[in-house]
């Protein structure tokens, strides 16, 4: 702060306002310390603060101040300055994007290349409305949004925009995920195409609301009364969140279900910059409707199902295709209401062997590095994905038997991945949550991963990580 004050003393400026540029004088002795020009900043902060040009003239004196001061005390002489090099990027055209800002994004896109109007019904929670905020200044685009009452009313609003033709979508956290239950429960029922984004943050109750955590994994595969399985995915990078969302919406689409995409708080508001796809570069998305029936046609039968288990897609008005719809048990293809408890048994089955078909949408799994088979695999699942990577690359460089692989498919999960895990003598699961992820390896292959929890509101580093990696190996 005094030196701020030194490098700003004769521009006119009260020492509160002078305070407040400190942040660029930071910035300055950065610039110098990395090797970086700062005529970019200079030029941003001219464009920003336009209108205000002894504000402007401030700032820009302060960079400059910062800089020269790491140049003329030279104050990391001991290790040098450094040189970071340009990344190495494809050609084409990016955009800085949070990943709140990329799951909107991929909504967007979903619905386009879908060929459907984009609902989004919504309640304001953080750290998840930037997705409503984003999409809200998207209706040049046909982007419909909803601010609603309360997170119930939320939901309800999608699954009538489904309902009525649209890609339906409803974003929240886990304050909100639990109210939406019940809602989610009903477009199970209805068997209707619906996306939850959900960023994930600090709980129970009101919990952490601006940290991140990854201990809505148990609500998402479960948080629903009777057998109502959906298909979950968690994105692992801010711009992932665009791709997730967008398979989120395919599979909903295509499989007629509710689906669930995982972020949280620390992927939501972090940004990167984004390389923006060509519209071919993205999967088609092909939703099934009824068509018009003529009267000589035999009745409409809204839940007969294709081959895949799937049933079509009717829209409200259209000839011939009147059925009911409603939270009571279907009878089967007729849609009646049914309280025959064969029927409901055979219902029940049915939906679930519907979710489980979507394994034929999911990539089998890969391991991201290291060797296809050896001592220990590293399995993370969301945000943890840079830490775990980091930590991998440092390890192998250091001799050690170890490998990544990361989840993207939460449920269903990839047909390999039993054969993948059986390739290594331990397998360690790091999570921003008590070990919910373990809960469900265990349960379905059978194995004993080693738990390694993070529940402190803030990311793993990945030095941590690391450590870990070398405590189990010295046990092997």
């Amino acid at each position: 702060v005094s030196l701020t004050r030194k490098a700003l003393e004769d521009t006119g400026l009260s020492t509160k306002n002078i305070d407040r540029c400190k942040n660029m004088f930071v910035l300055g002795v950065l610039y110098w310390l990395y090797s970086l020009p700062i005529d970019t900043t200079i030029e941003t902060l001219k464009t920003k603060f336009k209108n205000k040009e002894t504000i402007a003239d401030a700032n820009i004196k302060a960079v400059k101040a910062g800089y020269n001061f790491g140049d003329e005390t030279e104050m990391f002489s001991q290790h040098g300055r450094y040189t970071v090099a340009p990344a190495k990027k494809k050609a084409g055209v990016y955009r800085r994007v949070t990943g709140n800002e990329a799951s909107a994004i991929g909504l967007t896109a979903a619905a386009k290349k879908a060929g459907l109007q984009l609902f989004l019904g919504s309640y304001p929670i953080t750290p998840a409305s930037e997705i409503l905020q984003t999409l809200s200044g998207l209706k040049k685009w046909g982007v419909k949004t909803f601010q609603a009452e309360d997170e119930i009313a939320g939901v309800l609003t999608s699954i009538g925009a489904s309902y009525g033709g649209a890609l339906a979508a409803t974003n929240t956290s886990g304050p909100g995920l639990a109210l939406k239950a019940e809602g989610l429960g009903l477009a199970v029922m209805l068997e209707l195409p619906l996306v939850v984004v959900n960023v994930q943050r600090g709980g129970p109750s009101t919990g952490l609301p601006t940290k991140p955590e990854q201990s809505d994994l148990f609500i998402a595969m479960f948080g629903r009364h009777g057998d109502a399985p959906v298909p979950v995915i968690a994105a692992t990078s801010p711009v992932d969140c665009f791709y997730a969302a967008y398979e989120a919406a395919k599979i909903a689409v295509e499989y007629m279900t509710p689906v669930i995409c995982l972020t949280d708080g620390y992927l939501a508001l972090s940004s990167e910059p984004m390389l923006i796809p060509s519209p071919e570069e993205l999967a088609s998305i092909t939703p099934k409707f009824a068509k018009e029936r003529k009267a000589d046609d035999p009745p409409y039968l809204p839940y007969k199902r294709d081959e895949r288990g799937v049933r079509e897609w009717a829209n409200p008005g259209t000839t011939g295709l009147e059925h009911r719809v409603g939270g009571l048990e279907k009878q089967n293809e007729t849609g009646h209401v049914s309280h025959d408890p064969m029927n409901h048994e055979l219902m029940t089955k049915l939906r679930a062997e519907k979710v489980e078909r979507v394994i034929d949408l999911v990539p089998d799994q890969t391991i991201d590095n290291g060797p296809e088979k050896g001592d220990l695999l590293v399995l993370g699942w969301g945000s943890t994905y840079g830490a775990i990577k980091i930590a991998v690359e440092q390890a192998l460089q250091g001799g050690c038997s170890v490998a990544h692989a990361h989840m993207r498919y939460i449920n269903p999960m990839p047909k390999n991945l039993g054969e993948i895990l059986g390739n290594y003598k331990k397998v360690l699961i790091p999570e921003n949550n008590n070990g919910q992820l373990i809960h469900l390896i265990r349960d379905k292959f059978q194995i004993e991963p080693i738990g390694f929890s993070k529940v402190q509101g803030l990311p793993f580093n990945e030095m941590e990580i690391e450590a870990k990696i070398t405590d189990i190996l010295k046990e092997l």
